[in-house]
């Protein structure tokens, strides 16, 4: 059981950082891009929030280790020695930033014994702010009002007298489709009346699944284990989960590489979607 104060306290770093994100985002004229060693965008506001949200972190937990995205290189051999450690995501959706189209989140995970026990995914942009623990479940905040959520149910998908059950609706990446998604997608319409497909950016798609307005979001491209551990957390305290393509529950840090293998975040973890991936 995950204490109250501290997914409170994860709650309020992950809102400062966010202040300090908006400072930038809402400046006048364009926002200043560099590249990283790998070419992925950085920004003032990418490094201000790391700052934050690492020295917050360490005040608060100050024995457990901490993998940012913006980190220095921490070897394998360190890392692989850690039971706990805070996973984090100063800005996901960086080129969502810097477009200015508000789908950008801060992320921050709690990882024990390689699973996802706490999470916190913020909106900065609209002050949405997601979390989620196990025991606690999964709620979202918006507007100063905080509600539970859960995945949505598939339970009646092929009752005929319940239209609403016939449709399925997707989230996919607006940037990251290609032949093997849509491939997926042409053999799931041929099972529903109809197939809704949305579009967000971010680890908000994940989130989507987990508030229940979205009943799967398949990735068949490449993300790092920062990208999706915080919102892993929200799926799984919904009632969803997060799979590989095997459909084996996706667990961090036991592996060098970081980057996740294509998956599916799934609400309804009755329904069988494997059907699709023959």
């Amino acid at each position: 059981m995950i204490p109250s104060d501290l997914i409170s306290s994860v709650k309020e770093i992950s809102q400062a950082a966010g202040a300090a994100i908006l400072e930038v985002y809402n400046r006048e004229g364009a926002i200043e891009v560099t590249s990283k060693d790998d070419h992925s965008p950085l920004t003032e506001a990418d490094i201000a929030a790391h700052k934050i949200i690492v020295s917050a972190l360490l005040k608060l937990t100050p024995d457990v280790p901490i993998l940012s995205e913006e980190s220095l290189d921490i070897s394998w051999n360190e890392r692989q020695t850690w039971s706990t450690y805070w996973l984090v995501d100063p800005l996901d959706g960086t080129k969502e930033f810097i477009k200015r189209n508000g789908e950008f989140t801060v992320n921050i995970a709690l990882i024990q014994n390689h699973v996802p026990v706490l999470g916190v995914v913020f909106v900065p942009a609209s002050g949405v702010l997601y979390s989620g623990a196990i025991g606690y479940g999964a709620f979202i905040q918006r507007d100063g009002v905080e509600k539970q959520i859960n995945v949505a149910p598939m339970s009646a998908v092929g009752d005929e007298n319940n239209d609403a059950k016939n449709n399925v609706k997707i989230v996919a990446s607006r940037s990251h489709r290609g032949i093997e998604l849509d491939t997926w997608i042409n053999k799931v319409e041929k099972s529903f009346k109809k197939v809704e497909l949305l579009s967000m950016g971010s680890s908000l798609k994940i989130c989507l699944v987990a508030e229940g307005k979205a009943d799967i979001y398949p990735r068949l491209a490449l993300t790092s284990e920062w990208d999706t551990a915080a919102a892993q957390a929200v799926l799984e305290a919904a009632g969803g989960t997060l799979t590989d393509i095997e459909f084996e529950t996706y667990r961090y840090n036991q592996k060098e590489n970081i980057l996740n293998p294509f998956f599916f975040a799934i609400g309804d973890v009755d329904f069988d979607w494997r059907q699709f991936s023959d």
